[in-house]
């Protein structure tokens, strides 16, 4: 019986730090919210290179597409002003995440140095936020 009472106190305990930690998470996992946040973004995304021209990524190079190698969640044309479907954190951790996935996945890319990306956000009705988020430093570059 003691047994049995501690497994459902645990379990329950569990659920709970799910809960609680879906609301300080980047991604939200296990925090469902019935009416989401209204925001949006768009982003400025370049290739610093090692001379240091900062390069739109929009423009091909060393045979990459940014729209060929970012699919999902919006990234493919950031420039374009996006909903945050499941929230601003969620979908700039994306972003930062797909940045570096990019830098490290691009091996015939010899100029990159980093990649960065201006993004402008809007939270809810609250006036645009600036902010500027970078890959890794990319092995062997300057």
């Amino acid at each position: 019986m003691v047994g049995r009472r501690m497994l459902v106190l645990g379990v329950v305990l569990l659920q709970l730090a799910f809960v609680a930690r879906g609301y300080w998470s980047d991604h939200k996992e296990f925090a469902f919210q019935m009416f989401p946040e209204s925001s949006t973004w768009r982003a400025d995304v370049v290739r610093v290179t090692d001379d240091g021209r900062r390069v739109p990524v929009e423009a091909a190079w060393s045979g990459y597409r940014w729209d060929e190698l970012v699919r999902d969640r919006g990234l493919s044309y950031p420039g374009v002003r996006h909903h945050a479907d499941a929230g601003l954190d969620n979908q700039l951790a994306f972003l930062e995440a797909a940045l570096d996935w990019v830098a490290d996945n691009t091996p015939r890319d010899a100029q990159t140095r980093y990649l960065e990306a201006r993004v402008t956000s809007w939270h809810n009705a609250d006036l645009p936020e600036v902010e500027v988020v970078r890959s890794r430093v990319r092995e062997g570059s300057g």
